[in-house]
């Protein structure tokens, strides 16, 4: 048998690549950063070429730096970020830079087919409110902004389809990814093509769809020249990095929870059971026959990457001296503030947010601000107010009968104890960190085992390389504390929307 796994993370500002062992050791890991372009008020967006020239370093180093023979890679998985929305035209020839998750361009195509369609029907099909971050109105945007580059397109495609795509030649939609267009079936996972027709997207922009652990094809001559495989590893559909770091947390059972902690923020329950509640976000996990309820933030570990950027040079300079990281410098600062901020609050609306306000024009916000805050208030304030933005997704989900116990927390941010902790504090429960940075390409990489058989079940590639590293409890001390933050957190929120819109 083949002795190792590669999994593919494609994230907002980096993707990831990391070969591992059937047992889940990691043998390499590479990331390549990539740009964010934000031309105009309200637009986000990425140039998928940028993402497989990323992918094809990372793959060449990842190889060169492991001195693991391609020959012996037994499969490859790919995780996306989500809500792409990539024309390509028949050969594959990517026609614009596709807007991303945070992206709110298309605010008014939203609104007015929520009011056209009616915005219960299309909940009652897809599963989820028609809001202006998911795939759908982006589609109809470029019909009526962009008509010369809209007649070329052949399909439309996710972030992890086409790095498959640009794999082997194949172009694919996996399941996990489809709750992005709203002529997807939620309860059967299928297009509906009345509703493609009602929504004016052409059914022949809809790849076919495929589960996640599914085999699309094999690495072509081309992918190989570029990125260093072996023509012929067999490549499987991937999915929704959140779902695949779902996966890769060990989370596959109904009730279990995963909490996000990459750029974006939010949690994850997975269900056996169709569970839908508009304010909230439903897809399919990649284990199939699942469900995952989720919430998703724009704040998450990117409000620390903006805070880094723009706070932190002389935590940077000085991390140089100390041979420390500048985040971690960051989480001494933060260390020293009590908790609750000293009465300072943070929203973490950072590019609007999602769920559960779902307002494209929040906007983020600092109140209690004094000559007595310092630096580590404002630091450890934005830890509490993704965590508040946390609390408020799983509040929402226990309304409608998801009830979380233990949360399983992934992503870079899931490297900071403290601010593990203070999520732990802050919603009242237990968090397990099972692999913090590599929970996602995990994921992928697990994918790609049971889709060639390495493993039998997703129930032994959980049991194969799934560990514990550590576990937060929440200290019930201060749960008074956070509860009239918390309580400020939502008011706030309240008493500006008026003034944001």
């Amino acid at each position: 048998m083949k002795q190792y796994l590669l999994g593919i993370d494609l994230g907002t500002s980096a993707c990831k690549v990391a070969i591992f062992r059937p047992d889940g050791e990691v043998i390499v890991t590479t990331d390549k950063e990539y740009p964010v372009y934000y031309p105009k008020p309200g637009w986000a967006e990425q140039n998928p070429e940028e993402w497989w020239q990323g992918v094809c370093d990372a793959i060449g180093e990842s190889i060169e730096k492991s001195e693991v023979p391609p020959e012996e890679i037994a499969g490859i998985g790919i995780d996306g970020q989500s809500w792409s929305a990539i024309p390509v035209d028949k050969v594959g020839n990517v026609l614009a830079n596709t807007p991303i998750w945070m992206d709110t361009r298309a605010a008014e195509i939203c609104q007015e087919l929520n009011g056209k369609i009616g915005a219960d029907r299309i909940f009652q099909l897809a599963g989820n409110s028609l809001q202006p971050s998911y795939t759908t109105g982006k589609i109809l945007w470029y019909q009526r902004n962009m008509p010369e580059m809209y007649e070329k397109i052949d399909k439309i495609l996710q972030s992890n389809s086409f790095i498959g795509y640009k794999l082997t030649g194949v172009m694919t939609q996996d399941k996990s990814q489809g709750y992005g267009i709203h002529c997807f079936d939620m309860r059967k996972g299928q297009w509906n093509q009345e509703m493609c027709e009602e929504l004016g997207i052409p059914f022949r922009f809809l790849p076919e769809l495929y589960d996640c652990h599914a085999v699309i094809g094999e690495v072509q001559e081309a992918a190989a020249l570029t990125t260093g495989l072996c023509v012929g590893t067999p490549v499987v559909a991937g999915g929704l990095d959140a779902a695949c770091g779902t996966l890769g947390a060990g989370v596959i059972h109904p009730g279990e929870t995963q909490e996000q902690g990459g750029q974006a923020g939010g949690m994850s329950i997975c269900m056996d059971a169709y569970q839908a509640d508009p304010r909230l976000i439903l897809g399919f996990h990649v284990v199939p026959n699942h469900w995952l309820l989720q919430g998703g933030t724009t704040g998450g570990g990117g409000v620390m990457r903006w805070l880094e950027k723009e706070l932190g040079n002389y935590e940077r300079l000085l991390g140089e001296d100390l041979q420390m990281s500048s985040y971690d410098i960051f989480n001494e600062l933060a260390q020293e503030v009590s908790p609750g901020s000293d009465g300072l609050v943070f929203l973490p609306y950072m590019a609007g947010e999602r769920s559960p306000i779902w307002n494209p024009k929040a906007k983020g916000v600092y109140f209690g601000l004094d000559f007595n805050k310092t630096k580590g208030h404002l630091i450890r304030s934005a830890m509490e107010g993704v965590a508040f933005s946390l609390r408020h997704n799983i509040a929402v989900a226990k309304e409608v009968g998801a009830e979380v116990k233990v949360l399983r927390s992934m992503g870079g941010a899931a490297n900071s104890l403290l601010w593990t902790q203070i999520k732990a504090d802050v919603t009242g429960l237990p968090i397990v960190v099972p692999s913090s940075d590599t929970a996602t390409t995990l994921g992928a990489a697990m994918l790609a085992g049971v889709g060639v058989g390495v493993y039998k079940s997703f129930t032994e590639a959980v049991q194969c390389t799934v560990k514990e590293r550590r576990k937060h409890e929440p200290n019930q001390a201060l749960a008074e504390v956070y509860r009239k933050n918390y309580q400020t957190y939502l008011k706030l929120y309240q008493n500006l929307q008026e003034l944001m819109e």
